[in-house]
């Protein structure tokens, strides 16, 4: 097979393609830890057997499939559930005396079942029943279970002309092993064990019988294992409470290297801590590196352009996040052509995955490069990061990597006199190749699809801020004359922004600027992310601020992909009227960066009241696009995922835009530029924060309309904070 071919040689199929079901409208619980992740209904089971949308998957393999705690007669009443940052979820579930020979008459809850789930390179489910029955209870239950090893892919909708081999179960007293042989050759496989040993056990559900005395509690353990290839090495067991405390011990310690929020109120409060320990879940490890994946449960892997934004984003709260995607990216750049791949050299990978349908050629991610925006992202990363940490030993260390970036930054705009555009070349590649990579996230304002090549607005200031960070950096290496070539670069490709992407009858920025050289005149949120990139003038940036925050485009909430008022406009699609919570946290940004703070913190404040509507206040990857009503009921977007790693960042990075936070670590130096606290909060500290070495603790108290900073503490290295409070733009 030619590099640069579709593959179609493959294994031939032995079993037909899966028929896979949807559990749309199913309270989920999400556990997330490593290449491990768990998706259940609030009960803790995984049903519907099959559902799309829930099951244990473990590098890009679903190994659960069926999952379920069966009682007899009616199931069981679910009092409660909750997760804990991703870690561990307790199921709180009960049965009524009918179940067991109770009188007639109103039933009285006797029998309480408490599921414990958390995962430690394992799925362990520690299940205790108590007897609140004044009696002997004999009870018969059984955990059930199934495993169709689909590929992400396959879960995600695509089709295949066939599947592999799903093998004889192999069958001991307390335990079962499920197999799949793949087309890849590959033997996938799922070993659910129990603790005690249950009365029987098949190919589908270990069987229990218990009596219980009147109060007496009983224990059941399950842990289930996967793998591909040779089976791993056995585990000595371990008691729930002791994994617990050990997976709570790991995350505690990313925690404490970050960033603390002190804060008078609760929902900023636990929002913040909530954000964070989503990143934290959301860390992949792959060859020894960590990088951060995108989102559960279809994206729950590395993707460039996602990890890279999520890492700008908790920049003032955990750069050590920054550093890990710049050598995981680093590691994984292109260096050939290939057009199946859509690989350059030099260009920043898309999405990685490590699932059958990558082993067999069926899809192109192993990488897949089909992005145009990650390349410049990742330079604009390295500059941001520098920033925070001053960490010139990362940027020599990465020295190859980013001029291999910036040459193919380079070649891509033929030496900055074009603009930066994508086309798919992959017969299984995307379409659009922005951060909008839905068939229709480029319209017109009709409806009708931008033609290819296509050069997005925001991607040309990605390009703007990466000639001139990479400048800066070429600058700090001693390398004048590329210094100088690149911020020339950098100037002139804003000016050819300004002049080709402005709509003076908008008053705005084009979408794009399509293959037949049409502007793409739809009023999008797109162009907010040229404020971030601080590739306008201060005019510009009020005028992009303006329409942002305008009726059409602000819900109350926060802001829209997509002004309502033209034909294409639909507050229920992916990106074409819906809300993203990292878009509006971009702009807020962008907005900060121009001295338009009041306009940052009123996308703060929108974003924050909005989490009190989801559960556990999590953002998720979007919600639906409808003005926010007098009763202020937001409306949920139906498949989004959640935990997604740049919504997690979104309150992060707003709250540094609001907080007018600039750093310059290689000077010693934090500006603090108008901090503006939200009207919901009087006092925010922000405790350990790094500048280069040294931490920093700092208090932000509001009072009336103002806002005070002050410096509570630096220790372990010297730094000058500078606060300044001035009235800014005319907002």
């Amino acid at each position: 097979m030619s590099e640069n071919e579709d593959p179609t040689t493959r294994p031939e199929a032995l079993s037909p393609p899966l028929e896979l079901p949807h559990a749309l409208g199913v309270s989920r619980l999400v556990l997330s830890r490593g290449n491990l992740f768990m998706v259940t209904g609030g009960a803790g089971n995984i049903v519907p057997a099959g559902a799309r949308e829930l099951g244990m998957f473990w590098e890009d393999t679903r190994h659960l499939s069926y999952y379920e705690l069966i009682l007899p007669g009616h199931p069981p009443t679910l009092l409660s559930s909750e997760t804990e940052s991703c870690l561990a979820s307790q199921i709180d579930l009960t049965t009524t005396d009918e179940e067991f020979g109770g009188l007639l008459g109103e039933p009285i809850n006797v029998l309480h079942l408490r599921r414990r789930q958390l995962l430690d390179g394992d799925f362990i489910e520690h299940i205790a029943l108590t007897n609140h029955m004044g009696r002997f209870i004999e009870l018969e239950f059984h955990v059930a279970f199934a495993a169709d090893f689909a590929d992400v892919f396959e879960v995600r909708g695509a089709r295949r002309a066939g599947r592999g081999q799903i093998l004889e179960p192999q069958v001991r007293s307390d335990r079962v092993q499920l197999g799949y042989r793949g087309l890849d050759g590959e033997t996938y496989a799922t070993s659910l064990q129990f603790h005690p040993p249950p009365e029987h056990v098949d190919a589908g559900a270990a069987r229990f019988r218990v009596v219980l005395p009147p109060g007496a509690t009983h224990i059941v353990e399950v842990s289930v294992r996967c793998w591909r290839g040779t089976p791993p090495s056995p585990r000595p067991r371990r008691s729930f409470a002791t994994r617990l405390s050990v997976v709570r011990g790991e995350v505690g310690h990313f925690l404490g290297d970050c960033t603390r929020v002190r804060c008078d109120n609760e929902l900023v409060q636990r929002g913040m801590e909530r954000s964070l320990g989503d990143v934290s879940a959301l860390r992949i490890l792959h060859d020894a590196r960590w990088v951060v994946g995108a989102g559960i449960p279809w994206f729950a892997a590395p993707f460039g352009r996602d990890s890279l934004i999520t890492s700008a984003q908790v920049l003032a709260f955990a750069p050590h996040i920054a550093a890990e995607t710049l050598r995981f990216l680093a590691a994984h750049q292109g260096t050939v052509h290939n057009a199946y791949r859509e690989e350059e050299p030099g260009k920043i990978m898309h999405e990685l995955r490590r699932g059958e349908l990558v082993r067999t050629g069926e899809i192109p991610h192993a990488p897949y490069f089909g992005t145009v925006d990650a390349t410049p992202l990742f330079l604009v990363l390295v500059g941001e990061y520098l920033q925070w940490s001053g960490d010139v030993g990362l940027v020599d260390e990465l020295w190859p990597a980013i001029e291999a970036a910036v040459g193919w930054l380079d070649r891509s705009t033929s030496d900055g006199a074009d603009f930066l555009r994508y086309q798919r070349v992959s017969p299984r590649g995307l379409d659009n190749q922005g951060w909008k990579d839905s068939r229709d996230g480029v319209p017109f304002p009709d409806g009708a699809n931008a033609a290819s090549p296509i050069a997005l607005v925001e991607v040309q200031g990605y390009a703007v801020d990466a000639w001139r960070q990479v400048a800066r950096l070429a600058l700090l290496r001693g390398d004048t004359e590329r210094a100088r070539m690149w911020r020339e670069r950098s100037e002139g490709f804003a000016v050819a922004l300004e002049r080709s992407f402005w709509c003076e009858e908008l008053n705005y920025y084009a979408l794009a600027i399509d293959g037949n050289g049409h502007r793409v005149p739809t009023v999008t949120s797109n162009p907010g992310h040229l404020l971030w990139s601080r590739a306008v003038t201060e005019d510009r940036a009020r005028r992009i601020t303006n329409t942002l925050l305008s009726h059409e485009m602000y819900t109350g909430w926060a802001i829209r992909t997509l002004a309502r008022g033209q034909r294409v406009y639909n507050p229920l699609s992916y990106h074409n009227g819906s809300v993203w919570p990292h878009d509006n946290a971009i702009a807020a940004m962008g907005m900060s960066r121009y001295g338009l703070g009041r306009s940052a913190q009123k996308v703060f404040a929108g974003l924050l009241a909005a989490t009190d509507h989801f559960h556990h206040q999590r953002l998720p990857e979007l919600f639906c696009g409808m003005d926010r009503g007098e009763r202020e009921f937001l409306v949920h977007y139906p498949v989004s995922c959640s935990p997604q790693a740049w919504a997690s960042g979104a309150l992060l990075m707003a709250m540094q835009a609001v907080l007018g936070l600039q750093p310059d670590a290689l000077a010693g130096r934090l500006a603090i530029r108008n901090p503006r606290l939200p009207p919901s909060v009087s006092r925010l500290d922000l405790l350990d924060m790094r500048v280069g070495a040294a931490r920093v603790d700092l208090r932000f108290i509001r009072s009336d309309n103002h806002t005070h900073a002050e410096v509570l503490d630096i220790r372990d290295g010297a730094v000058k904070v500078e606060i300044e409070v001035s009235p800014g733009m005319r907002e």
